[in-house]
C-alpha cells in the first residue's frame, strides 16, 4: 500500500471517530459511517489523496448538518415540501397545494426557530443567505475552530441577542481564513495569531483589529508519558509540567525513538519521540509551535535575517514532515487524543482553552495531563472587521462584560488573572505564564513556514 494511502487511511479513521462523537446524539452510528463512505467515493481513483480526508468531512457534515435535518423534519410536520437546494444561487423552494398554503404561515414561524440557532458549516463555498430573526441583525464570520464551541454557547448567543446580533460563524484552520478562503461572503474573520490576521489586514488594506483574548499553546499528555519524559530531562516536575523544549529537540536531532529511552517499559514503540500537531501550511497553532521552536533553536533569540532562517529549518522540518499526515485545525489531533488515548497520540500540541473546554463537558479521563512547553507562546485571537457588522463584534467580544466572562468560562484569557482563575478553578492550570516568547514577524514566520512546505516534497 502506498504511503499517501496509508496516511489517508489513517486519516480516514481519525474522521470517523470525530464525526461519531461529533454527531453521537443526533445520527446514529451507522448514519454517520454511511455519510463518510458516500463522500469518500466521490473521490475514488483521484490522485490527490493528501487531500481527501479533507474533502471527505466537508462533504460528510453537510450531510449531517443538523440545520438542514432540523428544517426538513420541521416542514414533514406540517406537510408542507422539505426545501430543496438549488444547483447554484439562492435556495429553491417548491410551490406548494391548496392545502400547504394555508399552512405556509405555520411552516414560515417552524423554520424561523430553526434558523435562528447558530449555523455550523465547514467553509467549503461561500453560505446562502439566511434571514436573521426579526430585530437581529446577522453576522457572518468564518473563526478558528477551537472557538467554536464558544460561539455555540447559548449564554453567548443570548448575550450578542441584547445587542440586537444573530452570528453565524464557520470553522477554518488560521492560515485557512488567511490563505485560500474566499471572505466575501463575511464580514468578519477570527484567527488564532496575530501573524495570520496581519496577513488579512494587508491584503485588504484594513488597519483595524480587536484581541479580545488569548491562550497559551500547551501539550496534552498522559501521566504515564510524564512519568517516563521525566528522567529523560525532557519534563520539568512541578505543580504544573513544563516540556523543555531545549532538551526536546535535541532528542528530535538525534532521531530518537520512544524504545530507546532507558528503562522504558511504559511506552515502548518503534517511532520518533515528536508532538502531534495540525499542518503547519493551514493551521496557526502548527505555526505557534514553529515559533516556539525556531526560538529555541536559535540559541534562545527571535529568528531574523535569511542566515538565522537557515540555519534553523533542518530542525523545524524535522518536527512536521516526520509525522505523516497532519490535519488543517487543533480539532483534529486533540479528538484523537481523546479518543484513542496514549497508543495513538502520547503527545499532542492545543490551544489551552480546548483542554478547560473539554474538561467542563467531561471528556477528560483520569491520567489525562495538560502541559506547559518551555518556552511557549500566547495565541492571541485577533478579529479582523471586514464590514460594519464585523467591527460590531470586535467592539462587543473586547468591552461587553458577559461576553467577556463567558470567553474565561470557555478557557480563554481575557487579561483578568482573578476572572480566568475563578472560571476555571479545579483544573490544573498554570496561574500563571513566565516562561512566554514572542512569535517572529510576520515576513519572517512566513518565509520560515514556506521552508518546511518545500520540505514535504
Amino acid at each position: 500500500m502506498a504511503v499517501d494511502t496509508v496516511r489517508e487511511e489513517k486519516a480516514i479513521r481519525r474522521l470517523t471517530e470525530r464525526l461519531l462523537e461529533t454527531y453521537r446524539d443526533t445520527h446514529p452510528a451507522e448514519r454517520v459511517q454511511t455519510a463518510i463512505e458516500d463522500a469518500r467515493a466521490r473521490f475514488a481513483g483521484h490522485p490527490v489523496r493528501e487531500f481527501v480526508p479533507v474533502l471527505v468531512e466537508r462533504v460528510a457534515r453537510r450531510e449531517l448538518e443538523p440545520d438542514s435535518a432540523q428544517v426538513v423534519a420541521a416542514a414533514a410536520a406540517i406537510d408542507v415540501p422539505a426545501p430543496q437546494p438549488a444547483t447554484s444561487g439562492p435556495r429553491a423552494f417548491p410551490l406548494p397545494n391548496r392545502r400547504n398554503a394555508l399552512l405556509l404561515g405555520g411552516a414560515a414561524v417552524l423554520v424561523a426557530v430553526v434558523v435562528v440557532s447558530l449555523a455550523v458549516r465547514q467553509p467549503d463555498s461561500p453560505p446562502p443567505a439566511t434571514a436573521a430573526a426579526p430585530g437581529l441583525t446577522l453576522v457572518r464570520g468564518v473563526v478558528g475552530s477551537e472557538k467554536m464551541a464558544f460561539f455555540q454557547d447559548q449564554r453567548v448567543i443570548d448575550a450578542l441577542a441584547t445587542h440586537g446580533v444573530r452570528i453565524e460563524v464557520e470553522a477554518a484552520g488560521s492560515r485557512q481564513i488567511a490563505t485560500s478562503i474566499d471572505l466575501g461572503a463575511y464580514d468578519f474573520v477570527f484567527p488564532s495569531s496575530a501573524p495570520a490576521a496581519e496577513r488579512i489586514q494587508r491584503a485588504r488594506n484594513i488597519n483595524t483589529k480587536y484581541t479580545p483574548f488569548s491562550s497559551p499553546m500547551a501539550i496534552a499528555t498522559f501521566q504515564p508519558i510524564i512519568d517516563l519524559l521525566t528522567p529523560a530531562g525532557v519534563v520539568k516536575p512541578g505543580a504544573v509540567p513544563a516540556v523543555d523544549i531545549a532538551r526536546y529537540l535535541q532528542l528530535v536531532r538525534e532521531n530518537t525513538e520512544w524504545a530507546q529511552l532507558p528503562d522504558n517499559t511504559t511506552y515502548p514503540v518503534r517511532k520518533n519521540i515528536l508532538v502531534s500537531t495540525t499542518d503547519p501550511r493551514t493551521s496557526n497553532s502548527a505555526a505557534m509551535y514553529l515559533s516556539i521552536a525556531s526560538f529555541v533553536a536559535n540559541d534562545n533569540a527571535i529568528v531574523q535575517g535569511t542566515p538565522a532562517e537557515q540555519a534553523v529549518l533542518p530542525t523545524l522540518s524535522k518536527l512536521f514532515v516526520g509525522q505523516g499526515y497532519t490535519e488543517t485545525t487543533t480539532e483534529g489531533p486533540f479528538q484523537e487524543y481523546l479518543t484513542s488515548g496514549m497508543g495513538a497520540s502520547p503527545l499532542a500540541l492545543i490551544y489551552e482553552a480546548q483542554f478547560v473546554e473539554a474538561t467542563a463537558k467531561g471528556q477528560i479521563k483520569p491520567g489525562m495531563v495538560l502541559a506547559y512547553p518551555s518556552p511557549t507562546v500566547l495565541s492571541k485571537h485577533t478579529l479582523v472587521p471586514l464590514r460594519e457588522g464585523g467591527d460590531t463584534i470586535g467592539r462587543l467580544l473586547t468591552g461587553d462584560p458577559v461576553l467577556r466572562e463567558l470567553a474565561a468560562a470557555h478557557g480563554f484569557r481575557t487579561g483578568d488573572a482573578a476572572r480566568f482563575a475563578s472560571a476555571t478553578r479545579g483544573i490544573p492550570l498554570a496561574p500563571e505564564l513566565i516562561d512566554v516568547v514572542e512569535t517572529p514577524t510576520y515576513d519572517t514566520l512566513e518565509h520560515l513556514l514556506d521552508g518546511v512546505t518545500k520540505s514535504y516534497n
